[in-house]
């Protein structure tokens, strides 16, 4: 589908936040079953005063809420009232440095009170505009760095802001964790040494109950990354921002780090084999689960080594459509692959395939210098068509042998369908509509459903063009079909990750 009208610019532009809850309007039905709230997390912020945000992960933190009760529908936005948001709107500046726009120093200080503020060490920011999820019986908003933002899910209060540093030996974690079905939360975190050496930390938030669900941990290294260097002294003396830390080298191709769980006492053991693959930019994991003896990982990538987030300036996805079109073609083309590694390899003679399993055409052979060289299968690939910000049946097919995967479909970056992607057969079925944008699908399962796919899909589309221009509409997971939507007069920017909380 294409753009030309560029109803897309809505998604990236500054919205304000309600005073209280508004109705929906319903069209169609909505499933009894559904009696809870989607939480969603995203930029809603895109300027302060004068001065605009440059990349598309700048703009600060916005909550949204759709509640569900006895088959009516009520919207609400909040702005998450961190530090960077609350001293931006203070000081109307930028007033911590975010992703890719660059805080300047505050024009009223004089060069001494300024140089010395300069070597106080890099103040990071707080901007938890990327997820939510649940520790415990807590919410947090969460971003890249080490500070998390305890929220209430009712009234979308911001409560704390809590230093993950004062806890575990990390500088920063992911924004997308693993939770298990006990509710154990794993997260993998990255950890400054001597030397400006960098390890990387797997971080365990005991659950309330005991029970861990699957055996290991893969842990994707693409040829992106931080140089140190940069980070810790160019940012203060030259005025950087994280986006000019990041480095990518061809030569250094993808590593997959495997790690079993827990060998006993809580300890977990590295497992000291060189698995390589051709260079990737990777952001979201579909699934990994185990089978006789292999790991079986389904990830979203974008092939080559340049780094992806380079495209993704505000600047760019508010192009007239032509030009966007135009910077997708020289980007890194996006693709589903499965990748297949092999446990037991002891035994095994160099230049063979180790894979046996027979469903999958992945491959995985052992080099003469001892390294295990992966090659991909594909599972879904379309010119400049991402299947980004995957889902699955999570409750209960996380960690395991599964048929489905949902996501949102980027064309040429732009977020323009959801897509429903059966792994085993690559069959696919799509939603879209005319100049409407979609958001992350997630999938609640049905009460007592007994297929993978029995549920529904609920997503926040924007419709520039429409009477009513922002909705939650839910799908049903098997077939693609509207089952009802849930329209506000209020504008909806992007948003990235959320949840649904029963």
């Amino acid at each position: 589908m294409n753009h030309p009208a560029g109803g897309y610019k809505k998604i990236f532009e500054t919205v304000e936040e309600l005073s209280e809850p508004v109705p929906a309007t319903v069209t169609g039905r909505i499933p009894s079953f559904l009696k809870g709230s989607l939480l969603r997390l995203g930029p809603g912020l895109f300027e302060v005063g004068d001065e605009p945000f440059y990349h598309l992960f700048d703009g600060q933190a916005l909550m949204h809420k759709f509640d569900f009760k006895n088959g009516q529908v009520t919207y609400f936005n909040k702005y998450v009232k961190t530090d960077a948001y609350v001293r931006a709107i203070t000081e109307k500046r930028v007033v911590i440095t975010e992703f890719g726009t660059f805080a300047y120093p505050d024009p009223c200080k004089n060069i001494f009170s300024r140089f010395f503020t300069y070597f106080k060490g890099v103040e990071v920011t707080d901007n938890c505009l990327v997820n939510v999820y649940p520790i415990g019986e807590d919410y947090y908003a969460v971003t890249e760095t080490n500070y998390i933002t305890k929220v209430n899910t009712d009234t979308l209060d911001t409560l704390k802001k809590v230093d993950l540093c004062n806890y575990v030996n990390i500088n920063g974690v992911t924004a997308h964790p693993h939770i298990e079905r006990d509710g154990t939360v794993f997260n993998i975190g990255n950890c400054m040494g001597k030397g400006a050496s960098l390890a990387y930390n797997v971080v365990r938030i005991p659950p309330t109950q005991k029970g861990w669900a699957c055996n290991y941990f893969v842990f994707v290294e693409t040829p992106v990354k931080i140089n140190l260097l940069k980070f810790l002294s160019a940012w203060s003396i030259r005025g950087s921002n994280y986006m000019d830390c990041f480095e990518s080298n061809e030569v250094l191709g993808t590593l997959f780090h495997i790690a079993r769980k827990d060998i006993g006492g809580g300890q977990g053991e590295y497992i000291d084999h060189k698995f390589r693959a051709a260079p990737i930019n990777l952001f979201h994991h579909i699934n990994t689960y185990e089978d006789n003896g292999f790991i079986v990982a389904d990830v979203c990538t974008w092939k080559g080594f340049e780094f992806v987030y380079n495209y993704l300036w505000l600047a760019n996805l508010r192009s007239n459509w032509e030009e966007v079109k135009k910077a997708a073609m020289m980007a890194p083309q996006p693709e589903v692959r499965r990748y297949v590694i092999p446990l037991d390899i002891h035994r095994e003679e160099q230049g063979k395939n180790l894979i046996c399993l027979p469903y999958t055409t992945a491959t995985a052979v052992m080099r003469t210098d001892g390294t295990i060289w992966l090659e991909p299968e594909v599972l879904f690939s379309g010119p400049r068509q991402a299947f980004e910000f995957p889902q699955i049946n999570y409750e209960k097919h996380g960690g395991k042998n599964y048929t489905y995967a949902y996501a949102l479909g980027l064309n040429h970056f732009i977020p323009d369908r959801i897509i429903k992607l059966n792994v085993k057969t690559k069959e696919t079925w799509v939603w879209q509509e005319p100049d409407s944008y979609p958001s992350e699908p997630l999938f609640v399962q049905t009460p007592d459903g007994v297929d993978e796919d029995d549920g529904v899909l609920l997503t926040v589309v924007v419709s520039p063009g429409a009477q009513k221009s922002g909705y939650m509409l839910i799908l049903n997971a098997k077939d693609m079909s509207e089952i009802a939507r849930a329209e506000v007069d209020c504008p909806i920017p992007v948003t990235f990750h959320g949840m649904y909380k029963k």
